[in-house]
This record gives structure tokens, C-alpha cells and sequence, in this order.
């Protein structure tokens, strides 16, 4: 049982290490693509050369940052295999056909065109260069879209049936899982996250460059349309941020519990703005979780349901079955200890199943099969020992999610003030106060992106796949001791190929500093 903790252990720090350090690159790189297309779509449009020079300026810096995301993408992708090929198995041809459609479609879009993107200067007309330039940011976005649809469905598995002949899930309803609510949301908003991030990056560099007096003019122009785009993207990220809380509250109540520090629900159910936990409260406690905070009266019913006078649930109330009606009267529901025992009789009836298809007893296949059918939506409950086993670490669910919420409300401040100085005062742009607060953002936009990535994944625990698979029945027949190993061997590369970035990125960015980047021969 060590051995399996310890496996399980370090199988999820690696996946969440490649899955972290990918997301340094993957926001940027949906982000500029954009940048850059809109930036080149006004030279094509003006004639005014010194666009190109500004085009070809980012659009190095967009190709830097997108070898390093295909690196860290490749790994995370074999990782399936390597680590949690229990996983691999279980979800059968579902959570393959995104990630081969992402493959075939979106990579090789990105791959066609951003080779004419790069060396097509000069070769091809302009409007066929522009057109490449829009269908590889168009790439990079489907590309997101695959990864997004088969990650959401792990997070709200539908659109397929068990096969207790194959003992896998399979696919029976492609459009379901592709237009899956969850998908949908969590697609915009990533993508709608990357303009943020790309848009602040645009803001900072500019700043950085602004504030030495260098290419004055096409650093302005840059801060305009980093401003423009950045500022669109964190309104939009924020409108599609709401629609995934209330996705969440409908699929998975426990995270929203979690990122809310929500142990107790009720009705008329506040948010907290900010808040400090008690580190000692655990469920059942007694007493308040909270050691301080600020709440919003009414707000999370509101965010979760569309009624500010709506019942919601904590995590008490979800591990007891615990809810309120319409009526205000307490309701019982599915507790977990419910749940596990619905899961327990789902694999008991999968066992039953599996004998009675060696002795080819065909009326039992069929009982212990409407069996299965009728508990599956438990079957990962059926792991689980103990009902705390079910609930996620809360205190960094809660930390995360707030700690995303606060830096977008700074990030949201910089970006509007960025974009009313550009074309206000842009006389103020090369002030120092100004371009420090334009370089500050940058760390501050990557932290709000890390955060709400823990925020999705670390909310969602134990589950692999929501209520059917735990972490701890997905893992590969390895040792702790290999995938330590490879942990460490993947934490030094990462962080080797991450200091490469950086360094080649301001390397570059120093070196344009000193010439005339408006001149398209730089």
C-alpha cells in the first residue's frame, strides 16, 4: 500500500509538473499568435512598412515561446501512457479521438503555416502571408479546443456508455462530448485567458523598451494594440470565468465547496472576496473555517445559480446527503457513504460480470450488466474507504482560485489604465512609475494563469475522471522509485529549457532595444 501511495504520489507531481511549466508557453502562444495577426493585418491594410518590422519584431518572439510549448506538450501527451495507463485503458477511444483530431487537424495546421508565416517574406504576396499568419493563430486555437474537449471530459464525463465486455468506456455520442458544456466554457476561457497574458506581455516589454527611450513610436503602437487585446481578453475571460463556476456548481459541487472554503451551505450564500482559512478546520468541525474575510452578500448563489437566494451546498452537506428545497426544508440527498456503496455494487457486478462470461452464463451476463448500469455513476466511490477520501485539498483550491480572482482585478486596473494612456497621454508612456507597473504586471498576469490552473485541476481531486476513476486506480504497474526519478529528470530539463526561453527572449528583446525594429531588415 506504501509503494501505491508513493506511485500515485509522485505519478500526479509529474503530470502537474509538465502540465505547469506547458502552461507557461501555451497561454503566450494563443495570445500573440493573435497579436501578431492583427499587428500584420494593418501593414497589409496601410502599406505602412514600419508595421512589418513591428509584425516580424513579435512574431519572433511568439515563434521562441511556441518551440518550447510543442516540447513540454509532446512529454505531457506520453505521459498517459507511461503514468496512468490504467487511465489509458478505462476511457477506451474517448479521450484519444480529441487528442487525434488535435493532432491531425490543429498540429499540422500550425506546422503548415507557420513555416510560411516565418520564411514566406518576401516569397509570397502579402494578403497569402497574412492569410498564413490568421490560420496558424486559427491552429493554435483549435488546438486548444482538442486538449480542452478531452480534459472537460474528465471533468463531466458524458456522450458514452461502459462495455463490461471490454470493462472500458466507450464512445457513443461524439457530438455530445465534443459540444459539451464544460468543453465549451473551458475552451473560451483559456483562450480568452492567453489574450490577457499575451496582451500584458505586449504592455510590459513595451514599457520596459518605453522607459529607455527606444523605438518610441512602435513601442507605442504595441502597447495600443497589447492594450486593445489584453483588455478584451480578461473582460471576456472574466464573463467565461463565470460561466465555468456555474458549470462547476452543476457537475462539481465539491470543487466550487472547495474554492469557496465552503464547509456549511446555505441559502442566501455569500462569497468570500478575501479570506484566510483556519488551517486546522477539518469537515465535520465545528465552529467557523474562516479565521478572517470579506464577504459579498448573496453572490455565490447568485454565481452559481442565477438566484442570490439559492441553496448551496458545502462540503458537510455533500458528504451527508444534505440539501434544501424549494420550500427552505431540509432535503436528504445521495451522502457519500451512499455513493461508495453504489460504487461497491457496481464493481461487485463487474466482477460477477467478468465470471459469468467465462462460463458463457448469458442471463447472468445480462443481470450483472443491468447491475452495472444502474450503479456505474458511482463507480469510482467504490475505491474510496472513507468519505474524506472524496474531498480535494481545500486550503489550496481556495488560495488558488482567490489568489486568480485578485491578480485579475489588478490585471484588469493596469490594462485599462494602459489602453486610456495610449491614446489619452501617450506622452506618459516612457514615465518610470508607468512602465514599472506595466513590467510588474507581467509576473502578476503568469501568476493569475498558474493559479487558475490549479485552481480546475487540484479543485477536481481525487478524481481522474469525475465520480468514475480515482488517482489512485488510473496509475501504471510502476515503482515510486522510476517515476521519482523521472521527476527529477523532468524537473531539470524543464527548468533548463525554461531559463533558455527566458534568456533567448530577452537576449533578442535587448538586441532590438538597440536598433531600429520599424526597419522590417532588423
Amino acid at each position: 500500500m506504501n509503494e501505491l501511495l508513493g506511485t500515485v504520489d509522485w505519478s500526479r507531481a509529474q503530470f502537474a509538473l509538465t502540465a505547469m511549466y506547458h502552461w507557461l508557453f501555451v497561454p503566450l502562444t494563443i495570445g500573440l499568435s493573435v497579436i501578431v495577426a492583427i499587428m500584420e493585418t494593418i501593414y497589409v491594410r496601410t502599406g505602412d512598412s514600419r508595421w512589418k518590422g513591428i509584425t516580424k519584431f513579435w512574431m519572433t518572439l511568439f515563434g521562441i515561446n511556441f518551440a518550447c510549448g510543442v516540447a513540454t506538450g509532446i512529454i505531457l501527451e506520453f505521459e498517459f501512457g507511461t503514468n496512468w495507463s490504467n487511465y489509458s485503458w478505462f476511457v477506451g477511444d474517448i479521450f484519444g479521438a480529441p487528442l487525434a483530431i488535435e493532432g491531425i487537424l490543429a498540429f499540422f495546421m500550425e506546422a503548415t503555416f507557420i513555416a510560411v508565416m516565418f520564411f514566406g517574406w518576401n516569397k509570397v504576396s502579402r494578403r497569402f502571408h497574412l492569410a498564413s499568419t490568421w490560420l496558424t493563430a486559427l491552429g493554435v486555437s483549435l488546438s486548444a479546443l482538442w486538449i480542452l474537449v478531452a480534459n472537460a471530459w474528465m471533468q463531466n464525463p458524458v456522450g458514452m456508455r461502459f462495455d463490461p465486455a471490454q470493462m472500458r468506456n466507450v464512445m457513443d455520442n461524439f457530438f455530445e462530448v465534443a459540444f459539451n458544456a464544460v468543453a465549451i466554457n473551458k475552451f473560451f476561457h483559456a483562450v480568452f485567458s492567453g489574450w490577457t497574458l499575451a496582451g500584458v506581455f505586449v504592455v510590459g516589454v513595451s514599457g520596459w523598451m518605453l522607459m529607455r527611450r527606444r523605438n518610441i513610436e512602435a513601442m507605442r503602437r504595441s502597447m495600443k494594440i497589447g492594450s486593445i487585446v489584453g483588455l478584451a481578453g480578461i473582460l471576456m475571460t472574466f464573463y467565461t470565468g463565470h460561466g465555468s463556476a456555474v458549470q462547476v456548481a452543476r457537475v462539481q459541487p465539491m470543487k466550487l465547496a472547495a474554492m469557496e472554503g465552503l464547509f456549511n451551505g446555505g441559502r442566501d450564500q455569500a462569497l468570500v472576496g478575501f479570506g484566510i482559512l483556519d488551517p486546522e478546520f477539518r469537515p465535520g468541525d465545528k465552529g467557523d473555517p474562516m479565521l478572517f474575510s470579506i464577504e459579498i452578500p448573496y453572490a455565490l448563489s447568485w454565481l452559481a445559480t442565477g438566484d442570490p437566494h439559492a441553496f448551496v451546498p458545502g462540503i458537510n452537506d455533500l458528504i451527508a446527503g444534505r440539501a434544501i428545497d424549494d420550500n427552505g426544508d431540509t432535503v436528504r440527498t445521495a451522502s457519500y457513504a451512499d455513493r461508495m456503496a453504489s460504487g461497491r455494487a457496481a464493481q461487485d457486478a463487474l466482477r460477477a460480470y467478468d465470471n459469468a462470461h467465462r462460463s458463457s452464463d448469458i442471463p447472468a451476463m445480462e443481470a450483472a450488466s443491468a447491475d452495472i448500469a444502474r450503479n456505474f455513476g458511482d463507480f469510482g466511490y467504490g475505491y474510496f474507504t472513507d468519505p474524506m477520501q472524496a474531498v480535494p485539498p481545500v486550503g489550496l483550491t481556495f488560495y488558488s482560485f482567490h489568489i486568480m480572482v485578485i491578480a485579475g482585478g489588478f490585471l484588469l486596473a493596469v490594462l485599462l489604465i494602459m489602453l486610456i494612456v495610449s491614446y489619452r497621454r501617450p506622452a506618459l508612456l516612457g514615465k518610470n512609475w508607468l512602465a514599472w507597473l506595466a513590467m510588474l504586471s507581467v509576473p502578476a498576469v503568469w501568476i493569475c494563469s498558474q493559479s487558475g490552473w490549479v485552481t480546475a485541476e487540484v479543485g477536481r481531486q481525487p478524481w481522474v475522471i469525475q465520480n468514475l476513476l480515482p488517482t489512485c486506480a488510473a496509475i501504471s504497474d510502476v515503482t515510486a522509485a522510476s517515476v521519482r526519478l523521472t521527476f527529477w529528470i523532468f524537473a531539470a530539463i524543464f527548468t533548463l529549457l525554461l531559463v533558455a526561453e527566458i534568456s533567448i527572449m530577452l537576449r533578442y528583446i535587448a538586441k532590438a532595444s538597440k536598433t531600429d525594429i520599424e526597419n522590417d531588415n532588423h
